[in-house]
């Protein structure tokens, strides 16, 4: 018995010894070093302890990591009236709409994320996006890349008979850019409602300042042929607001119309060159709402973007562009 008890004891001095003597891993040795160490510490600091926020109506998440799952739907619409013929004429095409679902993870503000578009990956979808967005306190940005073949529509001439425009006819090309300075950031959060980056305690409201821009190129297949290019940039302001109606629950919207202060455009049917005037008032508006609910470690919520161009005058011709976004979503802090 004594003997099995000292063989006992020297088994485990051995475990013990080499246990302590292991090697750490990779991922041991880069989160341990100095280096990393410091600054963690410096994105902690600048996370948690942010000076430029009334931590009455605004605050940040107690936890460094967020995970979150994203639904995410959204669609166009191409709307042209004008006058051919001496007869007044309507077009108006929609872009096949495209869902994806993503998947994001956030340590400490610095977000990477994943989209997937299952429709595209069975081979039923066919045109491509790509969104880039950045919603900070005092500034952020929407970036919107869009190329799409999809569109089914009609046009209707006045005193004739509506006809169907098959898919593939029209070939857009479209870039919206929408950015927002926010006045009021220390008690109003934009990423409250859209980045979960920080949470809005109480209701408050700021003035924006706004800019948009949009780059067009279209061709539309026919006996004609079309093509028309469009470049159009917007200033302008509005407001949005955070209403918080009870512990946990924020509801948000916003509203940036931006008045067009330049604008190139050309348009050719075949070898005739359509002019296309400007024509006060031009605009681009740019419209946001949210619903979020947060909770102790999970929140979820719907939000929504949305964004209609004016140009040209209906008595000559005149062309509507609508953009819209749809995101569901549900996180998990840790």
């Amino acid at each position: 018995m004594r003997l099995f008890a000292t063989g006992l004891l020297a088994v485990l001095t051995f475990l013990l010894v080499n246990a302590q003597e292991k090697k750490p891993t990779l991922w041991q040795r880069i989160t341990g070093s100095k280096a990393v160490t410091h600054i963690d510490s410096l994105l902690a600091a600048r996370y948690f302890h942010d000076s430029n926020i009334d931590t009455a109506y605004i605050t940040r998440p107690k936890t460094k990591w967020t995970i979150a799952g994203r639904f995410n739907l959204s669609g166009a619409k191409l709307k042209v009236k004008g006058i051919e013929n001496q007869h007044h004429f309507t077009s108006e095409l929609t872009a096949a709409r495209k869902s994806t679902v993503s998947l994001s993870v956030s340590y400490l503000g610095l977000t990477l994320s994943a989209a997937l578009n299952p429709a595209k990956l069975m081979g039923k979808y066919s045109d491509y996006e790509l969104n880039f967005k950045s919603y900070g306190k005092s500034f952020g940005f929407d970036v919107v890349y869009q190329k799409a073949k999809n569109f089914t529509g009609w046009h209707e001439t006045e005193g004739g008979e509506r006809r169907q425009m098959p898919a593939d006819l029209l070939t857009l090309k479209t870039l919206n850019v929408n950015a927002y300075y926010c006045f009021s950031r220390r008690r109003f959060s934009y990423p409250a409602a859209f980045s979960q980056n920080y949470i809005q305690r109480r209701s408050a409201g700021s003035f924006l300042l706004a800019a948009s821009g949009q780059g067009q190129y279209g061709t539309v297949s026919g006996e004609k042929g079309m093509d028309f290019k469009m470049t159009n940039i917007g200033i302008g302001g509005g407001y949005g607001y955070n209403y918080v109606p009870g512990r946990g629950w924020m509801l948000h919207i916003s509203a940036l119309p931006t008045f067009i202060v330049y604008s190139n455009t050309s348009m050719s049917i075949g070898e005739t060159r359509v002019p296309l005037h400007y024509h006060f008032p031009e605009f681009i508006i740019t419209g946001r709402s949210a619903v979020v609910r947060q909770m102790r470690r999970t929140f979820f919520g719907l939000s929504a973007v949305f964004n209609f161009t004016n140009i040209g005058d209906r008595e000559s011709l005149a062309v509507y562009n609508i953009k819209w976004q749809v995101h569901t979503y549900f996180g998990v802090r840790l």
